[in-house]
């Protein structure tokens, strides 16, 4: 039999303040052709990765750049797309203090990440979609795979410190939380070469 054609689906902010809310701050400069290689079984191919994220805005200069750095670094993995949604400031006043302060929420993620999960099943893309989620938004999406597309699978990991008993239900299978050692295997050397031949240096804070 050919092998199973797979894709990943990976929700960046909840993976990110998975690793942040452990600790893990080390795993940040993460390799996610590496992670996903290192999640699929012999019987699957992989044949691309989808990230889902926004661009910092309203932090200061160093995070930004940090991100930035990491962006380039990703786009020299050859199976990962990154989709961008973008933040909305809006004003928000603190009920304590009664000050009064610009926030910032990411938007569109989450309907990216359901439209590609949808419509990489109507082009027939991939026999199984695994999810890198604990977004409980996400269940209506594979619920229509399910419907629609019943000889395909989506297959779920959680991020540390993210669940969602929905989502798990959801899916035709629950693998479990993303462990420690699986982040360690996966990280970019300490140096990468951008596609434009420059350096990208691993930041001094994620060491």
């Amino acid at each position: 039999m050919p092998p199973e054609r797979t894709v990943f689906y990976i929700d960046a902010f909840n993976l990110y303040f998975g690793l942040k809310e452990s600790g893990w701050k080390s795993f940040y400069w993460l390799n996610l052709q590496e992670l996903a290689s290192q999640l699929i079984t012999p019987y699957q191919e992989l044949v691309k990765v989808r990230y889902f994220t926004s661009r910092l805005t309203g932090w200061d200069r160093r995070k930004q750049n940090r991100q930035k750095t990491y962006l380039e670094a990703l786009d020299t993995l050859p199976l990962v797309e990154i989709h961008y949604g973008h933040y909305m400031a809006h004003p928000w006043t603190c009920r304590n203090c009664n000050k009064s302060f610009t926030r910032y929420d990411e938007k569109k993620s989450d309907v990216n990440f359901a439209v590609n999960l949808i419509s990489d099943a109507m082009d027939d893309l991939y026999d199984a979609a695994v999810l890198i989620c604990g977004d409980s938004d996400l269940v209506p999406a594979v619920e229509t795979i399910k419907k629609y597309f019943p000889k395909k699978r989506v297959i779920l990991f959680f991020p540390p410190k993210r669940h969602s008993d929905s989502l798990r239900n959801a899916c035709h299978k629950f693998i479990g939380t993303i462990y420690k050692a699986t982040f360690k295997k996966s990280q970019f050397p300490d140096t990468v070469t951008s596609l434009t031949g420059h350096p990208l240096k691993r930041p001094p804070r994620w060491t």
